[in-house]
């Protein structure tokens, strides 16, 4: 008879498997068009890591626009966390197991010691509120001194599930839009005013582009 952990070892690892193929096989039936890709090349080639900020409901397809040489990603310790992070290694990058609705949030410490290494981070999760940027996120930024690059992703025919993050699935065959936006930078120095007025930011810079993204083959 399964007991019961190993039950749930078998479904993080049927899961894992599933979100990595479903990815894989999207990825191979799409055409993707990628809008200011000249952002985030800036840092990649000159060495220099970043934060990827973007949406929890607009996460599937991330892996597919990342052209860097590494890349951490912080997700939530839960179980549906752990099955995003086996799929993401499966694709070479690094999970981070961690949440940004505590205060400094878990992982904070392996995320600040992720040298070399980019790190990308949905900022309304891991249960929201949706498209409301948590403050862990500027405080990484002000504590390591990296910029954070906002991104977003739509498709031109789509399933949006009645969930607490809106997920997007995309259908095999559309097309599909990546859109970087200009990063915020964080003073190191900034006090509790500043880092503020960086979260409104970055929120207003990823609804604006998600907004973009999702009216993008209406008009193309």
């Amino acid at each position: 008879m399964i007991t019961k952990r190993i039950r749930k070892k078998l479904v993080a690892w049927l899961g894992s498997w599933s979100a990595y193929w479903a990815i894989k096989i999207l990825a191979l039936t799409m055409h993707f068009e990628e809008i200011n890709p000249e952002i985030p090349r800036q840092f990649w080639e000159n060495g220099v890591p970043a934060i990827g900020a973007f949406w929890h409901g607009r996460l599937l397809m991330m892996p597919v626009v990342y052209k860097g040489k590494k890349l951490s990603f912080l997700v939530s310790p839960h179980r549906d966390g752990q099955v995003v992070g086996k799929a993401l290694k499966r694709f070479g990058f690094h999970a981070i197991l961690g949440s940004t609705t505590r205060k400094g949030f878990s992982g904070f410490k392996q995320m600040v010691k992720a040298h070399g290494s980019d790190i990308a981070i949905v900022p309304d999760g891991p249960r929201g509120p949706r498209h409301r940027v948590q403050i862990g996120v500027i405080e990484l930024a002000k504590l390591t001194g990296r910029a954070v690059v906002p991104l977003t992703f739509s498709a031109s025919k789509r399933k949006v599930f009645h969930s607490w993050d809106q997920f997007l699935l995309p259908y095999p065959f559309s097309k599909g839009v990546f859109i970087w936006g200009e990063p915020v930078y964080v003073d190191q120095n900034g006090n509790r005013v500043h880092l503020e007025e960086k979260r409104i930011l970055l929120e207003n810079r990823l609804n604006e582009l998600t907004e973009k993204a999702d009216q993008y083959f209406e008009k193309n």
